[in-house]
């Protein structure tokens, strides 16, 4: 009876020990990890800004992660959720006909204004253009199309509140705008905002708080269209470029995002879908020293080699395409699964 009532205190005293240090354990790994960013962070020749966070681990680092940032061509990350939100809803639809008038292309990144025109191409193709190749003149054709009003209310709406898409690509702003516009271009926003806002695009979560909620299935339609624009990124020599290891080709990327380059600034922004859970993870570059055009530029090469560091540490046997899939494999029943229940 003694034995088996040491036994019982001694099995509850592993258990409470698990307990109580498992987390302390936990957050020494995390800042371990981020002790190897800082490092790559205090070598960069310019100004770093990031946040990630693996979803179902509840790991996270941040470095001046609520700083406002230049978003570059990031920002049309949210004219993606906007669009695959109404056609979720039924107000757009992938197929429908857009046309690109002569006169209304612009430079920069992308080919449509290359093209003749009159141009006719579907809603799809236009925003499949914006994100893979960052089309600027796709982009302006999908502002045509849903404005950039709607975009900015419903970032503040879903509680992104320093999230603004300003105006068109190389188009002088119109009408009244706020008093930063000048400052931050095209749009800005924070590296922990944008990144909700790809976990928000990852995991079909198209719904703003006092409207009726979105129908999940038609949600998971909606963003299964936006994921597979978002693996088929043309540009990956920043965060794809050290952990894309598989043949995207044959098995399709495990990493969906989005770039955005200007001069002294280079971003990315992405889903990678690791072995051991997803992460997201929103890196800016800004104030650099280094402006060339080149795969070897510091900007990128910075946000490669920390992408590396965190992926290495989080899901060190690799990533895997196959899991990048509507909702992260973060449901239970159809519902968001808990964080016990992702253990």
């Amino acid at each position: 009876m003694l034995r088996m009532l040491l036994k019982r205190c001694s099995l509850a005293l592993t258990t409470a020990f698990l307990l109580y240090f498992t987390p302390v354990l936990r957050a020494e790994e995390d800042m371990v990890t981020k002790a190897a960013v800082q490092q790559i962070v205090a070598s960069h020749h310019g100004k770093v800004a990031l946040y990630a966070h693996q979803l179902n681990t509840g790991k996270t680092i941040a470095v001046d992660a609520d700083q406002v940032v230049q978003t570059a061509s990031t920002i049309k990350l949210a004219m993606l959720w906007e669009a695959s939100r109404q056609v979720a809803l039924g107000n757009a639809h992938w197929d429908e006909k857009l046309t690109l008038e002569p006169g209304e292309g612009v430079g920069g990144s992308g080919v449509l204004h290359l093209f003749d025109t009159p141009l006719t191409i579907t809603l799809k193709d236009v925003a499949t253009m914006m994100v893979i190749v960052s089309d600027n003149t796709g982009t302006n054709m999908m502002i045509d199309r849903f404005g950039t009003q709607a975009v900015d209310e419903d970032m503040a709406a879903i509680g992104l509140k320093n999230t603004w898409l300003y105006k068109k690509v190389m188009k002088p702003a119109t009408g009244p705008m706020p008093a930063d516009q000048k400052k931050y271009g095209l749009g800005k926003t924070t590296p922990r905002e944008i990144a909700t806002l790809m976990d928000k695009i990852g995991r079909c979560d198209l719904n703003i708080p006092g409207t009726p909620q979105v129908e999940q299935a038609k949600a998971d339609a909606a963003c299964s269209v936006a994921i597979n624009m978002m693996r088929n990124q043309f540009y990956r020599e920043t965060i794809p470029r050290y952990i894309e290891t598989l043949d995207s080709t044959e098995e399709g990327s495990g990493i969906a995002s989005k770039t955005g380059s200007l001069n002294a600034t280079r971003s990315d922004v992405a889903l990678i879908a690791g072995k051991s859970g997803p992460i997201v993870m929103a890196i800016y570059t800004y104030e650099n020293k280094d402006q060339s055009w080149t795969v070897d530029n510091e900007g990128e090469m910075s946000i490669a080699k920390i992408a590396e560091a965190i992926v290495k540490a989080w899901s060190p046997e690799g990533i895997n395409g196959k899991s990048l899939v509507p909702g992260l494999g973060l449901r239970y029943n159809g519902e968001a699964k808990s964080a016990s229940k992702m253990k």
